[in-house]
């Protein structure tokens, strides 16, 4: 991969990064606003709960990409984007721009997920 695709790549993975931290800051706000609020009877607190809930499950999603996304930044820096973190092949260009923080090329992916479930 050229210098230019690197930088292209590097410009596309720092919008997302903003764009997660934007998403990240309003989920924070969000929640410290309903932790803060009065509830008023039992239902009122049930559904502040499950809204603080779902806001916070959101973020750890959000978190989880915004690592992936610092560690694609971290291979573009070590000349190492684009590179299969398990079998070290080149990962498609396709799937870059579908998905730029991707560590593994397809089949290291889903054999990845066949691990885990």
């Amino acid at each position: 991969m050229n210098k230019a695709e690197r930088e292209k790549y590097k410009k596309k993975l720092m919008v997302k990064k903003d764009e997660i931290t934007a998403i990240l800051s309003e989920a924070y706000s969000e929640s410290k606003e309903i932790e803060t609020g009065i509830a008023q009877d039992l239902a009122d607190k049930a559904e502040s709960s499950y809204t603080k809930e779902f806001l916070l499950s959101l973020s750890n999603t959000e978190r989880k990409q915004l690592l992936l996304i610092d560690e694609a930044l971290n291979r573009i820096d070590k000349d190492e984007y684009g590179i299969c973190q398990r079998c070290q092949k080149n990962i498609n260009k396709k799937r870059l721009d579908a998905v730029s923080w991707a560590p593994h090329c397809i089949e290291c992916q889903e054999k990845e997920e066949e691990e885990e479930s």
